[in-house]
């Protein structure tokens, strides 16, 4: 990921546009508040891994950094970015807005609600049930006991509240398609209330740990799972990011993933 300004050495910016996938969409982010897309959001686009014409729900989406990342490898694929937050919707639409985002464009639209919503207020702003092959999600998941920001909304996207887990993926249990794929990123400590909260809603549970080096404890966890299915949960082989003990650069399987060169796929 390149930055087009560096908010650094220049106190007066608000927002950036951002580079991702060596050029292939951008996205318009706030400078000293808020949340700022990285690697995470990367490596929980590169869990959908479908040629199909497909729908995908980016729930959380902030200013849209997954959502976008999955069409911009994918090109039959179209997203709805979901996010409650006013400031960061608007940060998702000035990036459709972009010209380097032309094309993706036609194929996304910025939903402004609430992830929770339930029953005949989910319908209403367009979150139908049974309307989507892919549900994907980077909810919050610090502590809200970890250290604390001044910035509301920034703290909004980082700190979990109560039943969290649980009310998402109650959301994405409804609106996915029978068979359709759940995606989320996490830490390795929330793995309980995850498959909790998939209960008889998703099934076929794959969890891959992402380790930042061999040796050193995960940082991360991918999870993918399918509406309906009865299959049992599956452990995957650790990704590593860093494959070298004196070395800062990606493995080179894990800069795929991230610069959107390759999806990672399912075992089943």
């Amino acid at each position: 990921m390149a930055a087009s300004v560096d908010p650094i050495f220049d106190k007066s910016v608000s927002e950036t546009i951002d580079a991702f996938h060596r050029g292939r969409f951008h996205l318009v982010q706030p400078v000293g508040r808020g949340h700022r897309a990285g690697m995470d959001a990367m490596m929980l686009a590169c869990l959908v891994d479908d040629d199909r014409p497909i729908r995908i729900a980016d729930l959380g989406a902030g200013a849209g950094a997954a959502g976008l990342a999955v069409a911009a490898r994918l090109p039959k694929a179209s997203v709805v970015l979901v996010e409650r937050s006013a400031d960061m919707a608007g940060f998702a639409r000035k990036s459709l807005a972009l010209p380097e985002n032309a094309e993706l464009a036609t194929r996304a639209e910025v939903i402004e609600a609430d992830v929770t919503l339930t029953g005949r207020a989910r319908l209403a702003v367009g979150l139908v049930d049974n309307s989507f092959h892919h549900v994907i999600m980077n909810p919050p998941f610090n502590d809200p006991g970890d250290r604390k920001t001044p910035d509301t909304l920034k703290a909004e996207a980082h700190a979990m509240t109560e039943n969290l887990f649980e009310s998402w993926i109650r959301t994405a249990g409804a609106i996915a398609m029978p068979g359709g794929q759940l995606s989320l990123i996490a830490r390795p400590q929330s793995i309980a209330e995850i498959i909790a909260a998939c209960g008889r809603r998703f099934g076929g549970v794959e969890i891959t740990a992402i380790h930042p080096r061999e040796g050193e404890n995960a940082t991360r966890i991918l999870v993918t799972a399918i509406k309906g299915s009865r299959a049992r949960l599956q452990m995957r082989a650790p990704l590593l990011m860093h494959d070298r003990a004196d070395s800062h650069a990606f493995a080179p399987v894990v800069d795929d993933l991230n610069n959107g060169r390759a999806g990672y796929s399912r075992l089943r």
